[in-house]
């Protein structure tokens, strides 16, 4: 049961982590694989490329022949064919011959090298195919030869499980054989927004209401981690509601976010209702923005359980603690390390920072490049919870440890950049 003390924020995320297992493999085709993560290593099947193969558009031929080779005493080869992409070739390269590829056809046998089109006499594009080539340069053995298992041979670890489905990804996976992979499963999570003076987009404002933005940036924070947002819509701070709602979103999700009614004022019902449903395992967490926050679990019909996230209610800390506390559960739940996806850089505060000694503070900061190549990170406006124009400017929060009340301008400290997302 939670206590009422803070909680250090490495403790409660180290807690909640100790409960979150990836979601079970499945395997799908590489062409709907984008995103996911991977949930075993990919080998390849079979050599890349198989045979060795022109890099050039040109001609084929035995490095010796062309030994003595120069723009002023050109060697003329008889043409004994051609071979493109996708075709076998249909004779040898023997002493005094060559013939001509095209940029990835086999390299024919008898040649070791391929002189481009360019040092030769023969026009360049589509033409005839010549009875005999003036070749203008000498080349090497293995002069713009692609060798077979340049890139990879049967059977060659490629990708680790772990690993994000990039387009990158899918292309050498592709390239290996594989038609369909094994990924995890996408997380679904379920947003619930509470509070009587919430209202959905779209609709008319009462004179005590205010459009449910909360839900809005949640779904969106949750596609960016990688989950699927499952929309339970806005509850009243009404517990039966609350219940009702939760247990409706228990079958629907691996996970539930809920908004708002996670402190302790007399309208605050969604810790009491985490108790009532499951646990409440966590209560109040050591950061600004974002103190009171709620975890805990429920079981569901199938033996399995839900998680529970009760995020507060001020939309930037909201936001905050979705980032530190819930980020790092749906990369777990997609396979991925948790810890991962986000470049911390060192930077010099261009501001005074004042906030609770007790908390570690997010501060949301931009970024600037000074004129050592190093950063400097200026307040991106008021810092308050509910001041959501500088979160929308910000790129980064600014890391400022506990146990400091002010943190003058001009001190270095750990930055956790929004603005780029780091995946391997």
């Amino acid at each position: 049961m939670a206590g009422s003390e803070l909680l250090p924020l490495e403790d409660a995320r180290a807690r909640i982590l100790e409960d979150v297992l990836p979601l079970r493999p499945e395997s799908m085709p590489l062409s709907e694989a984008l995103g996911h993560v991977l949930s075993e290593e990919v080998t390849a099947l079979l050599t890349l490329p198989p045979w060795d193969n022109s890099a050039m558009d040109g001609f084929a031929v035995r490095s010796e022949d062309v030994a003595t080779a120069s723009p002023e005493a050109p060697v003329n080869l008889a043409v004994v064919g051609e071979v493109a992409a996708g075709h076998e070739p249909e004779a040898s390269v023997v002493p005094g011959t060559a013939m001509r590829v095209l940029t990835g056809a086999i390299l024919p046998p008898g040649a070791d090298a391929v002189v481009k089109v360019e040092d030769t006499d023969a026009p360049a594009g589509l033409a005839e195919l010549p009875q005999v080539v003036a070749v203008r340069a000498a080349v090497a053995p293995g002069k713009d030869v692609r060798r077979a298992g340049d890139d990879m041979h049967q059977g060659d670890h490629l990708l680790e499980a772990g690993t994000r489905v990039t387009p990158a990804v899918v292309a050498v996976v592709a390239a290996a054989g594989h038609a369909r992979v094994n990924v995890h499963r996408l997380p679904r999570i379920g947003i619930m927004s509470t509070g009587d003076e919430l209202t959905p987009l779209g609709e008319a404002l009462g004179p005590a209401s205010i459009p449910d933005s909360n839900g809005e940036s949640i779904a969106a924070q949750i596609r960016a981690a990688g989950g699927e947002p499952v929309r339970l819509g806005i509850a009243p701070d009404d517990r039966a509601v609350v219940r009702e709602r939760l247990l409706e979103g228990i079958l629907a999700a691996d996970a539930l976010v809920v908004t708002g009614g996670v402190s302790v004022g007399a309208h605050d019902v969604v810790k009491e209702v985490f108790r009532e449903i499951g646990t409440l395992d966590i209560w109040r967490v050591a950061i600004q923005p974002g103190k009171p926050l709620a975890y805990g679990s429920a079981p569901r019909p199938d033996g399995g359980y839900c998680l529970l996230f009760g995020l507060p209610g001020n939309p930037v800390s909201s936001y905050v603690t979705f980032e530190l506390i819930v980020r790092p559960v749906v990369r777990r739940l997609r396979g991925e390390d948790p810890d991962g996806g986000r470049l911390r850089v060192r930077a010099r505060l261009a501001d005074d920072v004042r906030k609770s000694a007790a908390r570690r503070a997010f501060v949301r900061i931009r970024l600037e490049a000074d004129a050592a190549g190093g950063f400097t990170a200026r307040l991106a406006g008021s810092q308050g919870s509910h001041v959501l124009s500088a979160l929308a400017v910000a790129d980064g929060l600014a890391v400022i440890p506990e146990g400091q009340a002010l943190t003058p301008a001009g001190t270095e400290v750990e930055v956790i950049r929004l603005d780029v997302e780091v995946t391997r």
